[in-house]
């Protein structure tokens, strides 16, 4: 897989697990949950754990490649915000879309 690919796969894989959060009522899509719906603080971690799962794909693509570049915690935050932003198609689906009926 060249960089190109890998960064495309890395990027669609974000988008995908970002909204998946919000567009299904199980734990991580596979869980069935008890309630009728997911409370907001159990969607938002299990956005964190998905962010850290996409995080960690994204390494060892990175590391298949070639050699790991250093990050600080800057790279974080913003691959964090950049992860929250990709969700927000999600959430405005889940929780602002107006209800008709």
């Amino acid at each position: 897989m060249d960089v190109s690919l890998s960064s495309w796969f890395v990027i669609l894989l974000a988008a995908f697990a970002a909204n998946m959060p919000f567009l299904n009522e199980r734990l991580f899509a596979v869980i069935p949950i008890r309630r009728s719906s997911k409370p907001i603080w159990l969607r938002l971690a299990e956005l964190f754990v998905l962010y850290l799962a996409v995080r960690g794909v994204g390494y060892v693509l990175e590391s298949r490649i070639g050699n790991v570049f250093p990050q600080g915690w800057e790279f974080y935050v913003i691959t964090a915000c950049l992860f929250f932003v990709l969700a927000f198609p999600g959430f405005v689906f889940r929780y602002l879309r107006k209800q008709h009926g």
